[in-house]
């Protein structure tokens, strides 16, 4: 053929170069028009939308998958506003106090805390008594309940309807509801209750019950988290949103093959290669934007929804789930701008001919060499931050996101290449496996990203955890308490010493309670002090009187009987040694009067320390805490003589009672404002990073669910592109059953070779983090295999989904075509 003819219709652009394209003296083709892209976009549409029911079930599936993506990311675009919200409203009902106020005003109110938990659930209580008629209320308060009565929230309210025993425990009549203004979301288990039992502590801060306070709203200074947590923050939010951008992408994608077939028919009809390609990615476009519409519909719907979901105690109202303009912007043009870029991506391994599709992978190997660049470079980005990420210092947020994003994406891009090297080496076995095997070797890239978004959500949980359990430390202490010995601690004010006894009687005679060891404590100084026109802080000596159960729960005694007294040294840095060889060693006389600040106030309560009284060792409560001082039996002191005294109840609960908490909790209520029931607990945890952890939960949840919805319409549409296959197997005498297992195979073989990579990829990015923050490599294996199983779970599950509709695309009416 002479090299001046000129080509076939629509071989015109097939090859660019060689000695027999007949196109190495053509000048190269001068960039299309907007007009000519907006025509072709537009006839892209065209075929997305009139393409019979046939076509309508690809874009719509398509559809689906795009609008579950994009539902997630407005959801993660509305955080950031329901956060600011949620702050804004906890700020303007805050009962922090400003400073001590020694004087009533008209506007001054006196506020005591008043919450409570039930069956792990907390409840935020505040007791109010306003002391003028200028007293502004709290949001959501039109006014402040009399003395005896409250007004709750709405959950509240429903909560108490049901649980008698926490009824007994906040009994006060409800005058009303709090309003959404006044409540951080439809969950929220608040209340305010009216009490004139309050009374204002004085400028120590005791001889009382109840902060005074000028008005609702005081901004006291916030918890410094410093950098490590911001890193879990960046860290936390790529791992969550990162497998929707995969699913994204993903889901254009879906129906390649048929989609193909029809730009093969148009290339015959005359079509040049770009031209198909802008077809092409006129159809992804209108699918994406049908997604988008869908996913801003699921978001709404959603929304309206988020008022009845309550994830790890967090809820919203949909009013408070508004996303935020920026990021809505974002989202709305990247996906559309995203499935035109993946579209032209996808076809460029791909020669598109009159007669037929003919894909280069199939001639040519997966390359590696820049599929490892990509987690190299992010490795690099991360590299010079190793041991930065501490102290009080900031952290360039930027290359920590980039270089992070970059590690996950690099494991999606090896996931091709090593799926395809391995079933490329699979040979033999019973028909079912050869079925599977040989699809995954005529096309494994359908495969491969399918379950690339459980490979990058696997890996990026497993660095996040190895990273949470590095940094752990950091944002929780252990208190020393022992479980074992004590499941709760009761804490109240008491007028006199004697109390302590009546609480402990009390205690000891609910329902639920095995054991209860209680203390009165206070506190003496020297003989003399009373002379003194300063008393110094130095020379307070505690006391503790108690049975000698409860004391041998806080010392190590050898011998105790009634009438029994002891000397417990402090432990280290916990106060001055000196004390008790000076003005409170044995013999000596000590007052009982001890001040509560610098100056002496009230008469001299002398007393004498027995002259034989023994010094012992302390022991760790089973609270955590190491009592020191004066330890002595009620038939040696007399705790009524005590000065401003407290009852402290170590409580152990009845396992088989599981309400004998709650009952402990009902007896405490009893005590007074002042007392408190708190659970004994091993660690102590801060709360932003308690509620960090809570909002990873919740995300992951919500991140787990798409990607079993996109899982799912991913696999339907590759069902549906196999149909007339599947129905012409069984019309030979393949088994539906081996059929079924293939299926399961096709699976089975991507998903364990993906869950392999995400956990190198998990470990190696979770130790790049450790090495950030400055701490050792450690790999909890169980948590790897735990996540590993999820996401294999979650794959399995959406196959077994998707067998009922394989049953039904191996009917013989698949045999039929147009």
């Amino acid at each position: 053929m002479s090299t001046s003819q000129p080509p076939f219709a629509g071989f015109d652009a097939v090859r660019q170069s060689g000695p027999d394209s007949g196109n190495e003296n053509r000048a190269p083709e001068p960039p299309a028009s907007l007009a000519i892209w907006v025509r072709d976009l537009a006839l892209g549409a065209r075929f997305a939308a009139g393409g019979g029911r046939e076509g309508w079930a690809r874009t719509g599936l398509t559809a689906i998958g795009v609008g579950l993506g994009v539902a997630l990311l407005l959801l993660a675009a509305a955080v950031p506003a329901m956060m600011t919200t949620r702050d804004d409203k906890s700020l303007a009902r805050s009962t922090n106090s400003g400073g001590y106020l020694a004087r009533p005003t008209d506007s001054t109110l006196l506020v005591a805390d008043a919450g409570t938990t039930y069956h792990d659930k907390d409840i935020t209580g505040v007791l109010v008594h306003p002391e003028g008629p200028k007293t502004e209320p709290p949001p959501g308060v039109g006014e402040l309940p009399p003395a005896g009565h409250m007004l709750v929230s709405p959950a509240l309210k429903r909560l108490l309807a049901s649980s008698p025993l926490l009824r007994e425990r906040i009994p006060y009549p409800i005058d009303g509801t709090i309003g959404q203004a006044g409540l951080l979301g439809p969950a929220e288990l608040y209340f305010y209750a009216g009490s004139d039992k309050l009374t204002a502590y004085d400028a120590n801060y005791q001889n009382g019950n109840a902060d005074r306070l000028a008005g609702f709203g005081y901004q006291g200074p916030s918890e410094a988290m410093g950098p490590t947590f911001d890193l879990l923050l960046i860290i936390v939010v790529i791992v969550l949103l990162l497998p929707v951008a995969v699913f994204i992408g993903t889901a254009v994608r879906l129906g390649g093959e048929r989609r193909d077939r029809r730009l093969a028919a148009l290339r015959l009809v005359g079509a040049d290669i770009r031209t198909t390609r802008r077809i092409a990615a006129g159809e992804a476009l209108f699918g994406a934007l049908l997604g988008l519409l869908l996913g801003v519909a699921f978001f709404l719907i959603g929304r309206q929804l988020a008022a009845h979901i309550t994830l790890q105690g967090i809820s919203a109202f949909p009013s408070d789930l508004t996303p935020q303009l920026a990021l809505t912007v974002l989202v709305t043009l990247a996906v559309p701008v995203s499935a035109v870029a993946v579209s032209l991506l996808r076809l460029r391994g791909t020669v598109i001919e009159p007669l037929g599709v003919v894909r280069q992978v199939l001639g040519r190997r997966r390359r590696l060499w820049w599929r490892l660049l990509i987690p190299a470079v992010g490795l690099a980005l991360l590299a010079p931050l190793f041991g930065t990420v501490n102290g009080t210092g900031d952290i360039n947020t930027y290359q920590i996101a980039t270089g992070t994003v970059l590690l996950l994406v690099g494991v999606t891009a090896v996931l091709p290449w090593v799926v395809e090297s391995f079933v490329g080496r699979l040979r033999g076995g019973p028909v079912a496996w050869q079925l599977a095997t040989r699809r995954l070797q005529l096309n494994s890239s359908a495969s491969a990203r399918m379950v690339s978004g459980v490979t990058v959500a696997v890996a990026g949980a497993i660095a996040l955890q190895m990273l949470f359990a590095g940094v752990e430390g950091d944002f929780s202490a252990g208190t020393g308490a022992d479980p074992a010995r004590a499941q709760a601690i009761v804490g109240a004010s008491a007028s006199n010493g004697r109390q302590t006894q009546d609480h402990l009687r009390r205690i000891a005679a609910t329902k639920g309670i095995q054991a209860a060891y209680g203390y009165a404590s206070g506190g003496a100084t020297q003989a003399d002090a009373s002379t003194r026109q300063d008393v110094s802080t130095d020379a307070y000596l505690p006391l503790v009187v108690g049975d000698c159960p409860t004391l041998r729960q806080l010392a190590n005694l050898t011998s105790c009987a009634a009438g029994s007294v002891f000397l417990v040294p402090p432990d280290s840095g916990q106060g001055d040694e000196r004390i008790l060889k000076t003005y409170a060693s044995p013999g000596a006389r000590i007052d009982l009067n001890a001040p509560v600040g610098d100056t002496y106030t009230g008469k001299p309560e002398l007393w004498t320390v027995p002259a034989h009284t023994p010094t012992v060792t302390g022991r760790i409560s089973p609270s955590g805490s190491h009592e020191w001082g004066l330890f002595a039996t009620p038939q040696a002191l007399d705790a009524g003589l005590l000065n401003a005294p407290g009852s402290q109840i170590m409580v152990s609960l009845d396992p088989k009672q599981p309400d004998a908490l709650e009952y402990l909790r009902n007896t405490a209520e009893e005590f007074g404002v002042a007392a408190y029931v708190r659970d004994v607990r091993t660690t102590k945890v801060k709360a932003s990073y308690a509620q960090l952890r809570r909002g990873l939960f919740a995300g992951a949840v919500l991140t787990m669910a798409l990607i079993g919805g996109s899982l799912l319409v991913t696999m339907l549409e590759q069902l549906r592109d196999r149909r007339r296959l599947l129905a012409v197997l069984v019309a030979f005498g393949t088994r539906r059953s081996a059929l079924a297992w293939s299926v399961l195979w096709q699976t089975a073989i991507p998903v364990v070779l993906g869950l392999l990579l995400a956990c190198v990829g998990g470990v190696g990015l979770g130790a790049a983090l450790l090495a950030m923050v400055g701490r050792r490599f450690q790999a909890d294996w169980s948590v790897v295999a735990a996540m590993s199983a999820t996401g294999a779970g979650v794959v399995f599950a959406v196959t077994l989904l998707s067998l009922p509709p394989l049953w039904r695309l191996m009917r013989p009416d698949g045999l039929r075509t147009e």
